[in-house]
């Protein structure tokens, strides 16, 4: 963004301001942002992605709107008239007193976006302005670019300038109550991604997107795309029994082969499953040079031993060399490193060879820096980096993210940065190279691809220009479009810096606009052009293993199959039959309530338009019963949520078509229809008509409970008539449970299950009718157990199993302070109490205490302890204990403690860190007290746990974080409230000379530190433990340090290396032995401080690598991992 105005207040506006769709109402966080970017989104929006559908030079043109009697505007908001670009028609949206800010609110808005068809979409880079009417320079515009849809129809600035700068008539702002405001609106012309096929266009396929992934994605596209090393995958041996989710090397041979042969975009999931990562993983954004590191590696591990073995080093792997050499002594320290990537600083570099210079650029060791040069001491030294030998493929990570040290947070480079065509590393006699270096390679390399970043550092989007064949044709590879592209959209537009857009309308102020480029190139990839027609080979099938084309083949066509299935899913009815197997299979096993699972029954596929009595023929093909003895039962929901057959189709239903009877079967219109199928046997077992069924007969199905076994079974059904009594069909009972005719049994109703189970006993003297039996009930029947049974029964009877089956849970214990590994598991009932579940843990850990026993339950999410234990009886069951949000856990995590945990509750515990006042070593203590305690009450116990210096020392309490003193606490403050799981807790004894400051005295914080100025960029890294100190009026350095040495009891050759600095907001000011230090520190409440300090840097002499290997990570970033 530019912004033209001399206030400071405004500069810091700019830096934190809020870009965002408008609404009427703003409200919570919004991201703040050093410029525009909407965060990547998934693959359906990412037709909106920045600039990246243009297919046509921009159309630009400027809408001046003068808005008259302003401050007596009494609407929320206003437009301005409509105004075209591009064919398109836009208008000027605002606030007047600000959108819920304190800040003329200001948008771009297409206009007419109520009317336009659906799935709509243009791309505009736009810049609003409010014209300073008294002087031009300190107008203030910003700008931004936005991809306007249905959802997003307005875009712009909530912030966009102070109204107390607005309505302040001395500003020029509004001059005779009038405001003119401008917007300058370029258009680019958008290609229907709907209808347009990449590989017909341009021979290749894109990649999907998961979530997040064009960051992988454009790095993938980049290595298939090297033909050598897509081989070296080829030929990396697979067996046609790896799983590819469960194999890098056949997870990537299957995506590369799919990118090589077919037709549409190829999906990336197999291939992250393959990496270990779950759907959070695919929707985290990852840093494309890391994950190209952590990739690189893994494949080098997985070659190794095989025929590929050493590809990665053979085509990426180049070599530098360290080294250090002294001026007046004839010493040189050297070390040789390789590396797979090189970063190049962006900032302050105009183009790649100015990154290589400074890359070798020599930093001399002299003064306090001198170089510890062995047996001859601290000597003056040349440090540097030279290259040995560079690989026949160069990949340049370019530093578009740097850590901001003002700002104290990550900001994107978006400055102009050139890079070229052909790239000669042999430049100027080789001046790059070590003398090592052979010289008969000539290192002279084109360039392959340009991997683009658009957007800012909280998120953007991917994607890589790529000429595959390293001809003058180039490809955009954006996830699942790939285009052709000029090499003029491939480089210069991939520079970054400002771009410039003449306007189409001829009038007085023809200024051309200005735009942030907010797309730049992030990494590049050079092949060296002696090693071109080895890299850029031939790839064929024969390069690909037999049983890899076979497995994909085969992919392929079942894929084309289901797509078949899918399209005529439409014509046909998926018949599920359940059948008197199906419910002795799975009843006691699979399931215990209800009668059956209807997702393991066979199910047929009938087309529509057939008579059902095709599908009985069917049916008799199958399970061989002839046709007239099926008898078909339809299936209904009943009001308690059981499932149940509720009624034999009637003749007339079996004479229409499949379609006919799923619709009147089936009221949710999904196109299947679940039936029971009947069948009666004889004695000699054949299948016979089934009986006639007139409306006093019942089906009942039944089920066998052995309580001493704990088990369920189905054993059969019975047509019963509704005035019969269950007395009468007890021995038919007897004789299917394998009884003796005259056992005495029981028998219950199981009556539904969801959401409390309800099962009760039947009076087998009451008729069926007077139980309110029908068609589809089940029954439920057992031995009648003596009254004093021999051995203990946990269950006697059939509704105490059924609750237990509903209610029973398996929990897995694991220690608290090892929470990736199960210890035990244990059966227990969801509503098992909170003492029923903390007994059972201490009786299986042996422990007579169950209330030292606390729990802490399990975050689906992260796989982690949740952070907050349960408290003493503070859950009903367990139940509450395993719930996540909408997702049930099976995990908790246990500790033992030393004290019930209801006491421990009234108690606050605090880890306090103990500083003696002579010894070296701190004392970590676990200071526990009750809640009510005072930071007094904590001091006075550690007094009665350390050694302190002399019987009356006095203590105090600070808080540490980050090697920095940020409060010392009163010692009136109540502990309750204290929080030592981020800070440090440190005690100590009060120096004397603090206790008597005189009226003229400081008592300043002081730090250790260390200053990184590699790649021009000044790091302030604390670390040690910071201290206090009093400082005299009129003390100078020299003074204070002679204290300060006496103080740490460093030794005069450490001590003299050392620089003493005053800081203020992270800048240092180096202090001379000269200066009165105290005139550097204000009177102010010193104890808070902690910006304002006395630096002791430590000199870092030993030799570094010449850039660190994660220096482009995102601060806010989980590290790529891939697990397999």
């Amino acid at each position: 963004m530019t912004m033209m105005t001399p206030q400071p207040l405004d500069q810091q506006q700019e830096d934190e301001e809020m870009l965002v769709p408008h609404s009427d109402l703003v409200e919570g966080p919004q991201p703040l942002v050093e410029g525009p970017q909407p965060m990547e989104v998934a693959p359906a929006d990412s037709a909106g992605t920045v600039e990246n559908q243009a297919n046509d030079e921009p159309q630009a043109s400027r809408f001046t709107w003068t808005i008259e009697n302003f401050s007596r505007l009494n609407m929320k908001k206003l437009y301005s008239d409509v105004f075209i670009v591009g064919g398109y028609k836009w208008r000027v949206l605002i606030f007047p007193k600000g959108n819920n800010v304190d800040y003329l609110s200001m948008y771009l808005d297409v206009a007419d976006s109520a009317t336009l068809p659906y799935g709509w979409s243009r791309y505009a880079q736009f810049s609003l302005a409010v014209v300073n009417q008294m002087n031009s320079k300190y107008t203030i515009k910003k700008d931004t670019q936005h991809q306007f849809n249905q959802r997003e129809s307005d875009w712009g600035f909530t912030s966009f300038m102070p109204l107390s700068e607005l309505y302040d008539p001395n500003k020029g702002y509004l001059v005779n109550d009038t405001c003119v405001v401008e917007a300058d609106v370029a258009v680019r012309k958008v290609i229907d991604y709907w209808t347009y096929d990449s590989k017909k266009e341009t021979g290749y396929v894109g990649l999907k997107n998961q979530g997040a992934t064009c960051y992988m994605n454009s790095l993938l596209q980049t290595l298939y795309h090297i033909p050598y090393f897509r081989k070296a995958v080829y030929h990396m041996p697979t067996t046609e029994n790896d799983n590819p989710t469960g194999s890098i090397p056949l997870a990537l041979q299957s995506l590369f082969y799919k990118l090589q042969y077919h037709d549409t975009s190829v999906a990336t999931k197999e291939l992250t499953k393959s990496f270990g990562w779950d759907t959070y993983d695919s929707f985290m954004q990852h840093d494309v040079q890391e994950l190209n590191r952590v990739l690189c590696e893994k494949l080098e591990d997985k070659m190794k031993g095989t025929v590929v073995e050493g590809t990665i080093q053979k085509l990426f792997e180049g070599h530098h060399m360290n080294y250090i050499e002294c001026i007046n002594v004839d010493f040189k320290s050297t070390r040789k490193e390789s590396f797979y990537d090189l970063q190049l600083d962006v900032k302050g570099c105009k183009d790649v060879y100015a990154s290589f210079d400074k890359y070798v650029e020599v930093e001399r060791l002299e003064g306090d820096n001198k170089y510890h040069a062995e047996e001859h001491g601290l000597q003056d030294a040349k440090k540097g980096v030279l290259f040995i030998d560079f690989p026949p493929v160069l990949q340049l990570q370019l530093k578009r993210f740097e850590y901001d040290f003002m700002r104290d947070t990550m900001v994107k480079i978006n400055d102009r940065y050139e890079f070229p065509l052909e790239l000669d590393l042999d430049r100027d006699n080789g001046k790059y190279l070590s003398p090592d270096a052979d010289r008969s390679v000539r290192n002279l390399y084109m360039l392959h691809s340009v991997l683009v970043h658009s957007g800012g550092v909280h998120g953007g989007h991917y994607y890589a220009f790529i000429r595959p064949t390293l001809s003058d044709q180039w490809y955009k590879f954006d996830d699942e479009r790939v285009t052709k592209e000029d090499v003029k959209r491939a480089l210069e537009e991939q520079y970054g810096g400002e771009e410039e857009l003449p306007q189409t309308n001829p009038g007085y102020n023809n200024t051309p606009f200005k735009f942030t480029k907010y797309s730049n190139a992030y990494m590049l990839v050079y092949i060296r052009v002696s090693d071109k027609d080895k890299i850029i080979c031939d790839v064929d099938e024969k390069d690909i293993a037999e049983h890899l084309r076979v497995r994909l083949k085969k992919e392929q066509e079942e894929k084309e199959d289901k797509r078949r299935y899918k399209a005529q899913a439409h014509l046909f009815t998926i018949i599920k039959v359940a059948r008197d197997e199906d419910l002795r299979e799975q009843i006691g096993k699979d399931i215990y309530f209800d009668l059956v699972d209807h997702d393991k029954v066979r199910n047929f596929r009938i087309q529509k338009q057939l008579p059902f009595n095709f599908f009985k023929e069917e049916v008799a093909k199958e399970f061989g019963i002839p046709v007239q003895f099926q008898r078909f039962w339809i299936w209904a929901k009943r009001q308690n949520h059981t499932y149940r057959p509720n009624r034999p189709l009637t003749p007339q239903e079996e004479v229409q078509t499949v379609g006919t009877l799923r619709e009147v079967s089936n009221k949710a219109h999904n196109a299947e229809l679940k039936l029971f199928l009947e069948v009666e046997f004889g004695l000699d077992l054949h299948p016979i008509p089934p009986p006639e069924k007139n409306k006093e007969d019942i089906l009942l199905f039944f089920k066998l409970y052995d309580p001493e076994k704990e088990e369920l079974r189905y054993v059969g059904r019975l047509f019963v008539k509704s005035s019969g009594k269950p007395i009468e069909i007890l021995a038919k009972l007897n004789e299917m449970a394998g009884f003796a005719p005259d056992q005495e049994i029981e028998l219950f109703e199981e009556i539904k299950f969801e959401p409390t189970v309800m099962c009760e006993r039947l009076d087998k003297r009451a008729s069926f009718r007077f139980s309110q039996l029908e068609d589809g009930d089940i029954v439920c029947f057992q031995k009648r157990l003596p009254h004093e049974p021999e051995d203990k029964i946990r269950f006697p009877d059939v509704p105490s199993f059924l609750e237990y089956v509903k209610n029973r849970q398996i929990v897995h214990f694991r220690a608290l302070e090892r929470p990736k590994e199960d210890e035990f598991c244990l059966e227990l009932a969801k509503n098992h109490t909170y003492d029923d579940v903390v007994e059972r843990v201490a009786q299986h850990l042996g422990l007579d205490d169950p209330s030292k026993i606390r729990l802490t339950p399990h975050n689906c999410y992260s796989q982690q302890p949740k952070p907050s234990p349960i408290k003493y009886r503070s859950v009903d069951h367990l139940a509450d204990m395993l719930v996540h949000y909408n997702q049930i856990s099976d995990i908790l995590y246990y500790e033992v403690l030393d004290i019930p945990l209801p006491e421990l509750q009234c108690l606050k515990t605090l880890k306090v860190a103990f500083h003696h006042a002579t010894k070296d070593e701190a004392v970590i203590l676990n200071i526990r007290l009750p809640k009510q305690s005072t930071v007094g009450d904590v001091l006075n116990e550690i007094k009665t746990k350390v050694e302190l210096s002399h019987p009356n020392a006095e203590l105090r309490l600070l808080e540490v974080f980050y090697h920095k003193i940020y409060k010392i606490f009163p010692v009136h403050e109540k502990i309750e409230n204290i929080n030592d799981q981020y800070w440090t807790l440190r005690a100590e004894e009060i120096p004397e000379e603090e206790k008597n400051l005189g009226p003229n005295d400081r008592l300043i914080h002081v730090y250790h530190l260390t200053k990184e100025t590699a790649q021009n960029q000044v790091q302030i890294q604390n670390f040690g433990d910071p201290f206090f100190l009093v400082i005299h009026e009129g003390e100078t350095l020299a003074d204070v340090k002679v204290r300060i040495q006496k103080k740490l009891q460093v030794p005069d050759e450490e001590f003299s290396k050392w620089k003493f600095a005053f800081l203020s907001l992270g800048r240092p000011e180096y202090l001379e032995d000269s200066d009165v230090v105290s005139s550097r520190f204000q009177r102010r409440d010193v104890y808070g401080a902690w910006e304002q300090y006395l630096g002791l840097e430590h000199s870092d002499t030993t030799p570094k690598r010449a850039y660190a290997a994660n220096q482009n990570r995102h601060t806010f970033e989980k590290p790529v991992k891939i697990y397999n």
